[in-house]
């Protein structure tokens, strides 16, 4: 069985994605951690590209590693709330998250093993053209998603509105 230089290439992005997730979560400082999901937004592109799905994998770049984690950075700059997240856990928090990391994971390679997706080969996929893409983003019917689109929006709008209500009351606080 030999195995190709693609599934290799899938497989070390595949780990450089799980290593910085779990980085993501367990490090103490925030602006580290927007900077390991950006390491990961930067490995589903990477995925993507892999795949053959060149549209999606600049799509992933552009909007989730460029944008969004530009507006992490900027919302956690702006509020100046780089500082230490360590917080005691207790033991029975710890054995708690380790039980239910355990039995998720469990869950899902029974899924996948059951369903046979760990025996297929990585398909080679064929692009979509862009005009369907572009149409299924801003059509309105069954499959298509323009009220998501609009509710991320509204979501990444509050955000910055709250990031900027909390600058503001912490630079009112400093000159009191």
């Amino acid at each position: 069985m030999s195995i190709s230089l693609q599934e290799i290439v899938f497989y070390i992005v595949g780990a450089c994605i799980v290593v910085s997730s779990v980085l993501a979560v367990t490090t103490g400082k925030i602006l580290r951690a927007a900077t390991y999901l950006l390491f990961v937004l930067f490995g589903t592109g990477a995925i993507y590209g892999v795949l053959g799905y060149t549209f999606l994998g600049a799509v992933q770049l552009m909007v989730y590693a460029g944008g969004i984690v530009v507006l992490y950075v900027f919302s956690i700059l702006l509020t100046r709330s780089d500082k230490d997240m360590k917080y005691r856990q207790s033991r029975a928090r710890l054995v708690a998250v380790l039980l239910t990391v355990t039995v998720g994971a469990a869950l899902v390679l029974f899924l996948v093993f059951t369903n046979g997706f760990a025996l297929n080969l990585i398909p080679q996929g064929v692009e979509l053209p862009v005009e369907r893409i572009g149409r299924a983003l801003i059509g309105t019917g069954k499959y298509e998603f323009v009220l998501p689109f609009e509710a991320v929006g509204v979501l990444l709008l509050a955000c910055m509105v709250g990031a900027i209500l909390i600058a503001r009351k912490e630079s009112g606080k400093s000159k009191e």
